[in-house]
């Protein structure tokens, strides 16, 4: 009769802790642009928002220009967010290569 070995679930296993502890941390750092990038998304669509709204007011000719403003600054908004959650995803991207590539890399 053969033994069948089974994994107890309460038994710590052996682990490279240091190892464990850069990916949860380049994961946290991924979720946070992620919020970032869905911070500067909902900033602008409040600017979309107020910006129309100010434009729909025809009593007041001087708050057109603040709507107009608001539109351009919302626009502005969705470039930067845009802009920075690709160059960190990018930097992040380079961190999370295995060890070999970034060796293959370095002789290149």
């Amino acid at each position: 009769m053969r033994k069948v070995k089974l994994h107890n679930p309460f038994k710590p296993r052996i682990t490279d802790e240091k190892k464990i502890r850069e990916h949860l941390a380049l994961e946290r750092t991924k979720l946070a642009n992620e919020r970032t990038l869905l911070a500067y998304i909902r900033a602008s669509l409040y600017l979309l928002v107020g910006g129309t709204a100010l434009l729909q007011l025809e009593e007041y000719d001087n708050l057109h220009i603040i709507g107009y403003m608001a539109l351009f600054i919302c626009v502005l908004f969705i470039i930067i967010g845009i802009w920075r959650y690709i160059i960190l995803e990018k930097k992040l991207s380079d961190l999370l290569l295995p060890d070999d590539e970034v060796e293959e890399k370095g002789e290149d």
